[in-house]
């Protein structure tokens, strides 16, 4: 977005002379398309209606691609939920009593004590970081899981009524949210491992291990090497992999065109979809806990 465009979308100059291109196909469309003539859509050009899907057949010069573009649905909503989850637990502190506690307060306390539980039990060395940082991962995640029990096509209304024709609500089922978080879990690892071991316990920890001798130093370095490369992308594409199946499960049961089918397969198929928003976010938090808990402890 460094040019101020909307990806993907573009706002053609005569629209009814691009909607009748869309009737053609092939090359010929393509064709039709570069006659036409269309330009990018900036921010300024939202709500006014005259944004319009990129069309990806097209081929021709001057193409919109753009490499520094931002996902910005994506990043919009985790930066949402976010805010949301630090004013939601921010306010159930402020309201807290002695007393009878409100359901609220029940429910964050109950949350605290689970991720501060498991926390315990498989990081044993004492961090400040680690317990905030867990139940942050935990429940950030499980917001951004959540929206996926929303119907499919509800935020993306309202995007598409100011001119966005793309909206993935979903920010769990992008690959790039996922693997950047992943990526933020990976140099905790250098962090902690540099301030427990020490850089010389962690390069030890690649070349020393599993064979302890200096001749098979290369061998262990590679072995190593991939298992520590391994965490992040595992990490990424195993909340991303669950949660873009489930998002599409939900859109192939949109595209029935019986409603009473619709239901009778969407209902049992979100109760079971809750499991795995909250199992996604539980297994992404303890194995956040286990990488850190490997990292800090030195063979």
């Amino acid at each position: 977005m460094r040019d101020g465009s909307v990806v993907d979308s573009i706002k053609p100059n005569d629209m009814a002379q691009y909607e009748a291109c869309l009737t053609q196909e092939g090359e010929a469309q393509a064709q039709c398309i570069e006659q036409a003539g269309f330009q990018q859509c900036k921010w300024t050009d939202l709500g006014q209606g005259t944004c319009v899907p990129y069309h990806h057949g097209h081929s021709g010069a001057g193409s919109i691609v753009n490499p520094y573009t931002i996902n910005i649905d994506s990043l919009g909503m985790t930066i949402l939920l976010g805010i949301v989850f630090v004013l939601l637990f921010r306010y159930a502190a402020r309201r807290s009593t002695t007393g009878v506690p409100s359901k609220l307060q029940c429910f964050i306390e109950m949350t605290f004590e689970f991720t501060r539980d498991t926390v315990n039990g498989i990081f044993h060395l004492k961090s400040k970081l680690i317990a905030p940082l867990s139940l942050t991962v935990f429940v950030w995640i499980f917001l951004m899981n959540s929206l996926d029990l929303l119907p499919i096509d509800l935020i993306s209304y309202f995007a598409g009524a100011i001119g966005i024709p793309y909206f993935r609500c979903v920010a769990s089922a992008d690959v790039n949210v996922t693997l950047s978080m992943a990526t933020g879990v990976f140099l905790l690892i250098f962090i902690f491992s540099f301030r427990n071991i020490g850089v010389m316990g962690f390069i030890k920890s690649l070349t020393m291990h599993p064979f302890n001798t200096p001749l098979l130093m290369p061998l262990n370095l590679i072995l190593e090497g991939v298992s520590l490369l391994s965490k992040p992308i595992s990490l990424g594409l195993r909340l991303f992999g669950n949660m873009y199946a489930g998002e599409m499960i939900f859109i192939l049961i949109a595209l029935i065109p019986l409603w009473w089918i619709q239901w009778t397969l969407n209902v049992p198929w979100a109760l079971f979809h809750i499991l795995i928003v909250t199992l996604q976010a539980f297994i992404f938090m303890v194995l956040t806990i286990v990488y850190l808990s490997m990292a800090s402890e030195e063979e």
